[in-house]
């Protein structure tokens, strides 16, 4: 993307290696999916504040004309993660897809429509219980609740012992959430409260499926994401090239899987420079 190329790194495993040279070779029929905090925006301790990276809309609207499409699948409303990335009528990402709440929730960059489901009834109900929860099993800890419209989580990053007001909370969040046929999901001193039936493993097949791609690349940081890279796998074994990258360090169970490790999304956005680069000089 100038005139000093963003060096591209080498995946560890051949798989990766295979689904990188894939993409390289025709990137017409590649999707690259991304998740948005920790991946396209760094993690803080007030979710509201979070953002995407500077470089990130640049990167990716100068790789997504190359691609089948771009897609970023958030546990956020689909709503927020384009408010927050800042997505919305930028040139050269006309085809960026964001599926937001896990997948159930659909934007598209080409109409700027947005598609929900009907609320689920056991997110309001467990929403409702969720106070005395919090003062019987993290009494005076400064925990704090996301509401996210089909879901909400609960952050215990700025409590006193984050660590311990996680484990705490845990087990009774688990309880109140399979009482409304909810389900938790865990990940970086947060623990949300969704429906159940979407996972990101479940929307990156749909989508793949449906943009008709070979060649699929999935970049994430947390435990959320690892549906998505068992969705890869799938797809690996079906004949199609894939490509699991990570973000940061902090969530040994996805970093253990990546075929590409990255240090955090400024990490991320250097990657996808470089292969916009890798891109241009074949093209040359």
């Amino acid at each position: 993307m100038g005139s000093n190329p963003t060096p591209l790194p080498e995946p560890a495993t051949d798989a990766g290696a295979e689904g990188l040279a894939a993409l390289l070779a025709a990137p017409a029929d590649a999707v690259v999916a991304l998740d948005f905090d920790g991946t396209l925006a760094d993690i803080v301790a007030d979710p509201e504040q979070a953002r995407a990276h500077p470089g990130a809309v640049h990167a990716l609207a100068a790789l997504a004309p190359h691609l089948a499409s771009v897609v970023v699948i958030s546990g956020r409303p689909a709503a927020t993660a384009v408010e927050y990335g800042g997505f919305a009528d930028v040139p050269g990402l006309e085809r960026l897809v964001v599926l937001g709440h896990y997948g159930a929730e659909r934007w598209d960059a080409a109409t700027g429509a947005l598609h929900t489901p009907p609320p689920h009834p056991g997110v309001a109900a467990a929403r409702a219980e969720l106070p005395g929860v919090l003062d019987r099993f993290a009494p005076g800890q400064d925990v704090w609740t996301e509401e996210k419209g089909q879901a909400f989580a609960v952050h215990t990053r700025r409590a006193a012992d984050p660590e311990g007001a996680f484990a705490a909370l845990r087990a009774p969040l688990k309880d109140l959430a399979t009482r409304h046929e909810l389900l938790l999901e865990p990940g970086r001193l947060v623990l949300e409260l969704r429906p159940p039936g979407m996972d990101k493993g479940v929307a990156l097949t749909a989508y793949v499926q449906e943009a008709g791609a070979r060649t699929v690349v999935y970049a994430g940081d947390d435990l959320g994401d690892l549906p998505a890279y068992d969705a890869v796998d799938a797809l690996r074994a079906e004949g199609r090239p894939g490509l699991l990258v990570s973000s940061g360090t902090a969530t040994a169970p996805l970093t253990d899987r990546a075929d590409l490790r990255l240090s955090d999304p400024s990490g991320v956005v250097e990657f996808l420079s470089a292969l916009v680069d890798a891109l241009a000089r074949r093209r040359a």
